[in-house]
Parts: structure tokens; sequence; C-alpha cells
């Protein structure tokens, strides 16, 4: 793997002249709400040492609510219209988009996404976006009593889904490792930022992070719900849960949406995709009335199930990076990391 050395006034650079030639480089803002599309004016700093933000980075790819198609009525038939290029996402649509600064528990996401939105059907939104993405990860140095990555297969260290990934030297320089093709193939135009690395250092530098506890054994819990489907724990659960979502739009790699058809009269309308949550109550209401997890402890065991054995069992990964937002987030103080803890005990 090819290392060099960029200073954080290069990196400064570098992305003053992405932003000039109409790249989309997104970083976390500054309060570490979220993450959002950078200018000029923005002070760019990637901090190692920042929590991770309350909401990831998802949006960019795979969009809160968009259009697939527009429609008019012509009395016997229907018109169906193509919405215009970045309508629902403006500006997503134009060259590449950077992730700037993603830890490990945001840089695996796209990989861990991209099954589902390839599955039975190729999701032509997520993937155009998806395709044109470069992540330019960076080595964590948080760790509270919410992370979990090391339960769920990453490290702070770890590179997976980077194309192109930081290790903080010190306070003016980092190391920049070259992960994959693509992430070669992008920085290639831009090596006048850059200066020959040195790997020994960053090794040393690396060995330092420390990483958070593992919680538990993915393997052993995936037998639990297999062997506890209807385990009073999840009833216990669904007694707290106020059912809102949070967990589940803050996720990395929670994806379902919901399609709708909104008549903008009685001669046109659009269909448009939603996010949605298994919390929800009317996620899995049918039109007969009848509802097949008519309760919040029902509708949590989904949401552990889903994450921790059905997307295993489909497409062999778990469909979490123990970022800990859902946790950190939650307005009760429900742990997922916890929760999954104590099943080793029950």
């Amino acid at each position: 793997m090819e290392e060099k050395l960029i200073s954080q006034e290069n990196l400064k650079m570098l992305v003053a002249d992405l932003i000039k030639t109409n790249h989309i480089v997104v970083g976390q803002d500054q309060k570490a709400v979220g993450w959002k599309r950078l200018s000029l004016t923005d002070d760019i700093i990637v901090n190692s040492k920042n929590v991770p933000s309350n909401l990831s980075y998802k949006e960019f790819l795979f969009a809160k609510t968009e259009p697939i198609f527009y429609f008019r009525n012509n009395k016997d038939n229907y018109d169906l219209i193509e919405p215009a290029d970045g309508e629902a996402s403006p500006n997503l649509d134009e060259q590449k988009i950077i992730f700037l600064g993603a830890k490990p528990c945001d840089a695996r996401s796209i990989e861990i996404m991209s099954h589902v939105f390839n599955w039975d059907y190729k999701d032509k939104f997520y993937n155009e976006r998806a395709e044109r993405s470069i992540v330019i990860g960076v080595a964590c140095n948080h760790q509270d009593e919410f992370c979990f990555c090391t339960s769920v297969g990453l490290n702070p260290t770890s590179e997976a889904g980077s194309d192109l990934f930081l290790v903080p030297l010190d306070e003016k320089n980092y190391a920049l490792k070259i992960v994959s093709d693509k992430g070669k193939e992008f920085i290639q135009p831009f090596t006048n930022y850059l200066s020959e690395g040195n790997p020994k250092i960053t090794s040393e530098v690396l060995a330092k992070i420390k990483s958070p506890e593992k919680k538990f054994e993915q393997a052993k819990v995936r037998e639990w719900i297999t062997s506890n489907f209807e385990h009073k724990l999840f009833d216990k659960v669904g007694e707290t849960c106020l059912g809102c979502g949070q967990c589940a739009f803050a996720c990395p790699v929670c994806h379902c949406f919901d399609i709708v058809d909104e008549e903008c009269d009685y001669t046109c309308g659009r269909r448009m995709k939603n996010w949605d949550a298994c919390q929800f109550g009317l996620f899995t209401l049918h039109s007969s009335g009848h509802n097949p997890r008519e309760t919040q402890g029902k509708r949590y065991r989904q949401r552990i199930a889903h994450k921790f054995k059905y997307y295993h069992d489909k497409f062999s990964e778990t469909l979490c990076t123990g970022c800990g937002r859902c946790s950190r987030g939650c307005p009760v103080g429900i742990d997922i990391s916890l929760i999954l803890s104590e099943t080793k005990y029950l």
C-alpha cells in the first residue's frame, strides 16, 4: 500500500481546489450535528478526536426524500416524466462526492448498504452516487461508552471502505494511505500537495490508538436470536422505546424506505421515495388493519434481528458499524450494545 504525507495546510488547499472545480466535498459540521457540503469559507479541519456526529452522511447517497418519477393524467392514459438530474438532492449529480474525514464506522457504511441496493433490483439513485463517491477516512482517536466498533469487526484504525486514509501524526501533518485503485486514480492529479511518507512513524502512531472494549460476539448474538424469538427481553425494551425512529435515521446503514404516490390535483402527481423506519407503528400496518408487529417490543425485536441476523444470513454482513449513534442520541437511553451484551447472560 502506497503512503504519502500531507500537511494540514496542503489538505486545505486540496479541498479548495476540489471545491473550485465543482467537486462536492462533504465534511462533518463544526458542531458535530451532521455532515454538510463544504464551501471555501469553511474552516477545513479533520479532527480524529471528535465524537461521531449525531447524523451520518447517509443522506448524500440515500436521500431522505426524492422523486422517482412524475405522472400526468391524459384522461385515457398517463405520461411518466423522469425527474431532472439532481432535483431531489441538488448538486449531487455533479462530478465526484468526496467524504472528508470519515471515521471507520462511517467509511464502511457504503459497502454494507450496497448489498441491499443491488439485491433483486439495482437502485440507480444510490448506485450512481456511490460510484462517484470518494471516501477519505481518518483513524479515530475518540471512544466513549457508546462505541462498539470492535464488536462488529471494525476498529479505530480500520481502512475498510476508505479509498484514502488519513492518520494524524501531529497537529500539522497527516499520513495519507492510498487504499483503493479508485483512491489512487483520484489523488493522481493532486500529487503536488503530497510528499514522501514514513510508514514506520505511521505504524508507531497507529499502535498507540486504543480500541473500544469488545462487548459481544456476533456469532453468539445470531445464535441467541435464532433460539429466543419470543424472549421477554424484547417486551422489556419495547416498554421503554418511544418508537421515534431516531436510531434508524441517525444510523449510517439503516435503509428502510416507503414509496408513496402524491397527487397535486386530479391531473398530475409524483411517486416519491421517503425514509421510513421499522420502529414506526405504521411500518407494517396492512390495509386490512392487521399489524403483524403491533407492539413496540416486536418492532424492536425486528430492529435487532434484522441488523444482527437477517442481513447477515442474506449478505454475510452485519447491518451495523458500531458507531453508537443510536444509543448516544436515544431520548430514553436505550443502549443497543448493552442489550446485545445482555444476551450472553440470558
